[in-house]
């Protein structure tokens, strides 16, 4: 946990959320809490339905849970105007997908490129930013390069290194390794925590993958709507 003068680099307050199922109401989230600290890497994990992907898509601001908030530095991210939320996400998140959802029309570079021109760089400090990252992710020789030209795993080591390239404090990953094989998911994974670390983001991962659990500094399971810390070991 973050020392209380410090603010959290997320943290999410209150958590619910639910659907109705018929005359049913069917809870997801039921008062979850979350603070997860700058240079902090958090696994979630939890069996199919019970609530991961909707948590997810409710820390990154893509939903707004029934009740409670979710903060990201300081700023109040969820039941907010979408100006304000898309400020936010802009500033201080970077996604890494299942599907790597790279813009099929820009090459590698410019995908990278985009979360800066997106936060207000020009283009020439985002063009060096987007360099030096694919040089970091090995893939210096593949800059021009659209997406259908790269191999699945080079394609998400430009989704990494594009989540990371505006130094977000946050980083949000939806069973990054998901699709790949067990050498491409371990290289992808290691870039993953070394770029976060090189800018001290924080790192939330949703995995099934219990290797990847087993390296980060915290695990959570979500069940009943809750969240609750895992025994390393």
């Amino acid at each position: 946990m973050s020392e209380s003068h410090v603010p959290a680099a997320l943290s999410a307050r209150g958590i619910s959320k639910g659907y109705r199922e018929g005359r049913s109401r069917l809870t997801v989230l039921d008062g979850l809490e979350l603070e997860v600290g700058l240079g902090e890497r958090v696994a979630i994990v939890g069996r199919s339905g019970a609530g991961k992907s909707t948590l997810l898509h409710i820390l990154a601001g893509l939903l707004d849970p029934d009740e409670g908030r979710v903060d990201v530095m300081g700023g109040q991210l969820s039941n907010v105007s979408s100006a304000k939320r898309a400020s936010i996400r802009n500033q201080h998140m970077g996604f890494v997908y299942q599907f790597h959802h790279l813009l099929p029309e820009f090459s590698a570079r410019e995908n990278i490129a985009m979360p800066l021109l997106l936060a207000g760089a020009d283009v020439a400090e985002a063009t060096r930013r987007a360099d030096e990252l694919l040089a970091a992710v090995d893939l210096d020789d593949r800059s021009d390069h659209q997406p259908h030209e790269l191999s699945g795993g080079e394609r998400q080591r430009v989704s990494v290194a594009r989540a990371v390239a505006a130094r977000p404090a946050v980083v949000l990953a939806d069973e990054p390794t998901g699709n790949l094989d067990s050498e491409n998911a371990a290289l992808v994974f290691k870039l993953l925590t070394e770029l976060g670390q090189s800018n001290d983001s924080a790192l939330i991962v949703v995995t099934h993958d219990q290797g990847i659990a087993d390296e980060m500094n915290r695990r959570l399971v979500l069940e009943g709507g809750v969240l609750r810390d895992l025994e390393r070991g």
